[in-house]
């Protein structure tokens, strides 16, 4: 199991709940096509599930 993962936003938060634009932006992601390192936890992973249509996910 990879202890971290590379969160990339493909999709655009301009018609998201704003409980998924404050999701995406506490990821740290501000722009389209953006990447970001975080780590595997149980955390991290919960506000993936929120986001899951918004963001693409790849194990490091």
């Amino acid at each position: 199991m990879a202890d971290k993962l590379k969160v990339t936003l493909i999709k655009s938060t301009i018609g998201a709940v704003p409980k998924n634009k404050a999701t995406v932006e506490a990821m740290g992601l501000r722009k389209i096509g953006k990447s970001v390192e975080m780590p595997n936890n149980a955390a991290t992973k919960g506000m993936l599930q929120q986001v899951r249509h918004l963001v693409k996910v790849e194990e490091i």
